[in-house]
């Protein structure tokens, strides 16, 4: 495949697979007013000398100011700041208004709560395609004690969430399963007594999404992607713990079980209640797009959104 055949909008999506933390940049513009901006193209570069990098395409509005300041900051997002990333994504006039923030010792503004902060000087501006890569000197730096706020295929993550997955792994054998999805279709498993159920495994040790992967694919025999959490319940009826991820198949004949239209599971055939309940939640979030985590029981628990980037 040539440069001139690659899809952007394909491109795009692959790069943003990658899952990255969530960063605000800030500087001061010429007459000292603070600007800002979302980014997640941030990294650490070098420790002696301390260098980070963050990059800023060449069409937005903050690029004449942000390469022509002094230094930049680097704000890391804490997990309970997904309201402060979609601030300061939207183009509004007054972005700091909503928001507490100080001026570092360097002279770059610094945002309250975040996870960890670097006020930086500029030590070079790399000319990269569409954008520029902002290479700055740590002049200061403090590490919080907050999680930070993750970001993968166009959502947020906050990794307490998938912490409360190994909890419920800690305390027995969990079963681990997917929604595997395919065109509009999940991947259902018969059992022997005409019901179905999700593809999945007992943890007996490991990595999860490392064995769940194996197993579905040896399950189907189709190139699979597991994807994000997406629910995490005792079921008291039977005594397990239950771990289930979002997942996505190739095309091909699966080797077991069949994709079912979401317009189409068997709900009153599955192997019990709840994963009819989950099936359910997850026919009404496809239809919405607007997907969450469940964490709970078989029979009471929330819904934790994975907020969609404003």
């Amino acid at each position: 495949m040539t440069t001139a055949s690659l899809d952007p909008r394909a491109l795009r999506d692959a790069f943003g697979s990658f899952m990255t933390g969530v960063t605000v940049v800030t500087a001061n513009d010429a007459s000292g007013n603070p600007i800002g901006f979302t980014a997640n193209s941030f990294a650490s570069v070098s420790i002696d000398p301390p260098l980070l990098l963050v990059c800023i395409a060449k069409t937005s509005r903050n690029f004449a100011t942000v390469t022509a300041a002094k230094g930049f900051g680097v704000n890391v997002l804490s997990d309970k700041q997904m309201a402060v990333s979609n601030t300061f994504a939207k183009p509004v006039e007054d972005r700091f208004a909503s928001v507490e923030w100080r001026i570092g010792p360097h002279g770059a503004p610094i945002l309250a709560g975040v996870s960890a902060w670097f006020d930086c000087s500029m030590n070079e501006i790399v000319d990269a395609g569409d954008h520029a890569i902002l290479i700055g000197r740590v002049e200061a730096f403090e590490n919080g004690a907050m999680a930070g706020l993750g970001f993968a295929r166009g959502s947020y993550i906050t990794p307490g969430l998938s912490g409360k997955a190994v909890s419920a792994a800690a305390e027995g054998v969990p079963l681990i399963a997917a929604v595997v999805e395919r065109d509009g279709a999940v991947l259902l498993i018969p059992e022997t007594d005409g019901r179905w159920r999700l593809p999945q495994m007992a943890l007996k040790g490991g990595e999860a999404l490392a064995a769940l992967q194996d197993h579905l694919a040896a399950t189907t025999g189709l190139g699979i992607e597991v994807g994000f959490l997406y629910s995490v319940y005792d079921n008291k009826t039977t005594g397990h713990q239950h771990i289930v991820y979002r997942a996505a198949a190739d095309p091909g004949d699966t080797q077991d079980g069949r994709f079912i239209p979401l317009a189409e599971l068997p709900l009153d055939r599955m192997d019990n209640s709840a994963t009819a309940d989950l099936l359910k939640r997850f026919a009404a979030e496809s239809a919405l797009g607007n997907f969450g985590v469940y964490v709970g029981d078989e029979k009471q628990g929330k819904v934790h959104p994975y907020a969609r980037k404003a």
